[in-house]
């Protein structure tokens, strides 16, 4: 064979393979080392697009069954609300059908009057504060649209199927505890200075005269409610819309008129804007309280039924998602974990070329030693 010094073919070929061994031993470290066997999209262009799609879905289904999670909670907080509903319903009922008895007079009617419009109260109390997180719940205003209908994202796409809408507006609680009360909504110009309202619920009357004009009905609610005569028997306050309410404390229609001065031009409707309410004056009143109670707690019952079912859909949809998080995230791992025995494999064989091409590289590099012996 010739003898060469500029060319040591040998050590080129040996030194090559040694390059492409260590290339090889250097990712199966990397790839050891991290865990992934996808680390850059060079290591797997289409397995990277693939398991970075898979990955968005685990991340969107790990925070939507958290989501689902406290639609859960919301429904939970509703239903135990709605639990004490039921319970206040019940005792008004009993205490209508013991009004239905005419051997009841007048003060033990009162009495039970009384009760019943303590026990609406704590409904009105109920349906105004029970709220999740800050947003009511019972009042029929929950939602984005202030419909009672709240949207919970239980799923990672962005379409109606990834949505679950819960409606709490028949759980409306304040509304329930304004339908069961006798009032009074009166429209109208505000009294002028020296006029006077009158009310009457048939057995009470009162006469508030306004030494001023209010400034607004929120005035006008505070000096009625200051005044004895009116508040031995009546309660102001206002509505929804700002309007000024006046209810009996016995229960009964209120009705009324104006005795004012020419500068007043403020109205009462009468009984045009009575709500149907409970009444307990007499026994035929008494039944017809049993039947609109009856009607309030099959209302609520319904409700209770319907937020049961919603929880039992959510816990569903939870178990189905963690279901789905599952098995997407074995799809992803497959794709882009490291098989750590496969890879330890490799690694071995490239460690162990290494070393061989290693040693072959100084035994190439020896072999030009014997041109020397032809110098000499």
């Amino acid at each position: 064979m010739g003898l060469r010094i500029n060319q040591n073919i040998a050590a080129q070929n040996a030194y090559r393979s040694l390059s492409v061994s260590d290339n090889q031993m250097s990712k199966s470290l990397e790839k050891l080392s991290s865990g992934f066997r996808i680390n850059r999209a060079a290591d797997d262009a289409a397995g990277l697009a693939i398991s970075e799609g898979l990955r968005s879905q685990v991340g969107g289904l790990k925070v939507a069954v958290r989501n689902a999670q406290d639609g859960v909670s919301v429904v939970q907080t509703a239903e135990g609300a709605l639990n004490e509903v039921h319970s206040i319903l019940q005792r008004m009922r009993d205490l209508g059908v013991q009004a239905g008895n005419d051997s009841n007079n007048d003060e033990a009617r009162a009495n039970i009057a009384t009760e019943v419009s303590s026990l609406n109260d704590e409904l009105k109390r109920i349906g105004n504060s029970t709220n999740f997180n800050g947003t009511n719940l019972l009042d029929g205003t929950a939602g984005a649209a202030g419909d009672g209908k709240m949207k919970f994202q239980v799923g990672a796409d962005g379409d109606a199927n990834s949505q679950i809408e819960v409606d709490l507006a028949s759980a409306n609680v304040k509304d329930i505890a304004d339908t069961l009360t006798n009032k009074t909504t009166i429209t109208g110009a505000l009294p002028g200075m020296g006029s006077t309202m009158t009310f009457t619920d048939g057995t009470n009357d009162a006469s508030v005269a306004f030494a001023a004009a209010p400034a607004d009905v929120a005035a006008q609610v505070v000096v009625l409610n200051n005044d004895d005569d009116f508040n031995n028997h009546f309660v102001a306050s206002t509505d929804d819309t700002g309007n000024l309410v006046v209810s009996s404390k016995t229960g009964k229609d209120v009705s009324g008129g104006t005795a004012a001065t020419a500068d007043a031009t403020f109205g009462i409707a009468g009984n045009s804007g009575v709500r149907s309410g409970l009444s307990f004056t007499d026994a035929t009143s008494a039944q017809s309280a049993i039947t609109a109670l009856d009607g309030k707690i099959s209302q609520v019952s319904t409700a209770r039924a319907q937020l049961g079912a919603y929880q039992n859909r959510l816990e569903h949809t939870i178990n189905n998602a963690n279901v789905a998080v599952e098995n997407l995230s074995a799809s992803e791992s497959r794709i882009r974990d490291t098989d750590m025995a496969q890879e330890m494999m490799s690694f071995t064989r490239s460690q162990i070329l290494t070393q061989a091409g290693t040693a072959m590289l100084s035994q190439a590099n020896q072999s030009q030693q014997g041109v020397l012996s032809l110098l000499r």
